[in-house]
């Protein structure tokens, strides 16, 4: 595909609502179309709960959205309020609305929410249930200008270097607390699930139920779980605080996201805002977040648990968002086993992010991450890579991973090998990274047929290249030491002959 040319291919099967979302994506799609509920409501003090933020309203709101469901759909109101509650279910034909001023504040007790099979970070594994799930339902909507807390610093472990001293000792300080080193853990049964991981954060080897059991505080949940759902809004509400990732649709078909809002602290571990796994047709558009770890990240399962699934992720639109803080403001991967395709990013702003664009797998993965388009995308105060690609993902952050040498031995090319090919990204802006580009593909594999097209970057280097072929670089300003600027290792049909901006 011609440089400057991929806008051309716009087709849009249909319109609606969201038209205007749609408007100049590169690729035929259909538009995603909002659930529809019926014309009834009740209110979750209707049955018994109360917000002074002391009672138990666990068994009201279930009962409120079970009433609902059974009478053929409609909305749960959650009005203005302090409202303490455990796990929520969201049933087939309901919208949860929590009104302006709802505060709904999560039990802070592990020992409340059960341990379920599930997936996390592209494995099956188990892990506690979430605050709000919804398993194999349709028509389903999260909505309302009201707030949700995840009692999250009740379940994650906290790294020294992430926070100030002040926050350390009042770490320190709480109850039933375990310090091991530079980690605190909220229990010590937390610090011993952490202790026999050796699959990031997915334990190993466990046959009972007891030995889950005994690590039930390590096995955090994500905030919002959505598995195999049709149909679905998640609409103006803010969400902070969670255990884990924030919201996370998995395998879900027809998903909107829009308007909403994401807070978890900047040492939150795991505490990513957005993982869209394995869904087909999403939009993700006006929202706000703010994240101890990847912002926006679009993943398909890991390894051979994500080649089994053969589910990609496909057909997103991701545009007007901004990313205050994380690793990465746009990421794929480092789960994307079953692929990633046809995915449109416009108009986007991430700021102080570790990464701006940060694409990430490893050998093992296998999968195919393709027809990615990127564009009118503004950074500042990126610490280290306005984009990067990188094959040698080692589970670390981007600030902790410096990444890997270009005289790295081929492997043979099997199921195993993930691909990274044909990705184009027009019209960034960046201020102040640490390097404008770092691509790192694999001599089996090299990540193929990138486009980078109208850039303006100031950064301490200018790029790192190995094991990359067709690359094009058109109308760039990088603005580095010029002894630094560009390294090409192993790299074959790169294009730079408009390297610089006329």
């Amino acid at each position: 595909m011609a440089v400057g040319m991929w806008m051309a291919c716009q087709s849009v099967e249909n319109v609606g609502e969201f038209d205007t979302y749609y408007t100049n994506v590169p690729f035929a799609t259909e538009q995603v179309e909002r659930p529809l509920f019926p014309d009834y409501s009740v209110t979750i003090v209707d049955f018994g709960a109360v917000g002074d933020g002391i009672t138990d309203n666990t068994q009201a709101i279930n009962s409120a959205i079970d009433a609902v469901a059974q009478k053929g759909g409609g909305r749960v109101v959650i009005p203005a309020g302090v409202w303490y509650t455990g796990a929520i279910e969201l049933k087939s034909n309901v919208d949860l609305h929590a009104e302006r001023n709802a505060l709904v504040i999560f039990n802070d007790d592990p020992n409340a929410y059960p341990i379920i099979d599930t997936s996390f970070e592209g494995l099956d594994t188990r892990r506690c249930t979430s605050p709000i799930w919804a398993l194999n339902a349709e028509n389903i909507a999260l909505t309302g200008s009201g707030v949700y807390d995840g009692a999250g610093d009740s379940w994650r472990f906290v790294r020294r270097a992430k926070v100030t001293d002040s926050q350390w000792k009042a770490f320190v300080a709480k109850p039933g607390s375990y310090v091991d080193g530079d980690k605190w853990y909220p229990s010590r049964q937390s610090y011993e699930g952490h202790r026999i991981c050796d699959s990031f954060n997915n334990p190993q080897g466990l046959t009972t139920d007891a030995e889950w059991e005994a690590i039930r505080h390590w096995l955090r949940p994500v905030m919002v779980s959505l598995r195999e759902c049709k149909n679905v809004l998640v609409e103006d509400v803010t969400l902070r605080n969670s255990p884990a990732w924030m919201l996370h649709p998995l395998m879900c078909e027809n998903i909107i996201i829009k308007g909403v809002k994401i807070f978890n602290p900047w040492y939150s571990q795991n505490g990513d805002a957005l993982d869209l796994e394995s869904c087909h047709r999403a939009l993700i558009v006006d929202c706000l977040f703010d994240a101890g770890d990847d912002g926006i990240c679009l993943k398909s399962g890991k390894d051979a648990d994500g080649r089994r699934r053969a589910r990609p992720c496909s057909h997103v639109v991701v545009r007007n968002n901004q990313v205050l803080h994380g690793h990465g403001g746009f990421v794929v991967g480092s789960e994307m086993s079953g692929g990633v395709d046809h995915i449109y990013v416009e108009n986007c702003t991430f700021t102080g992010t570790d990464v701006g664009l940060r694409f990430k797998s490893t050998r093992g993965r296998g999968g195919v991450v393709e027809h990615i388009y990127i564009e009118n995308i503004n950074m500042c105060d990126i610490p280290t890579d306005a984009l990067t690609f990188n094959l040698y993902y080692s589970g670390k952050s981007v600030t902790e991973d410096k990444g890997g040498t270009a005289e790295v031995e081929a492997m043979p090319v099997t199921e195993e090998t993930p691909a990274f090919r044909n990705i184009h990204i027009k019209n960034i802006k960046c201020r102040n990274a640490g390097r404008a580009f770092y691509f790192h593909g694999l001599p089996e594999m090299p990540v193929c047929n990138v486009t980078i097209e109208d850039a303006d970057i100031t950064c301490e280097e200018g790029g790192y290249f190995a094991y990359a072929d067709s690359v094009t670089l058109c109308n760039l300003n990088v603005v580095a030491p010029a002894q630094s600027l560009y390294q090409f290792n192993h790299c074959n049909a790169v294009d730079t002959a408009y390297i610089t901006k006329k």
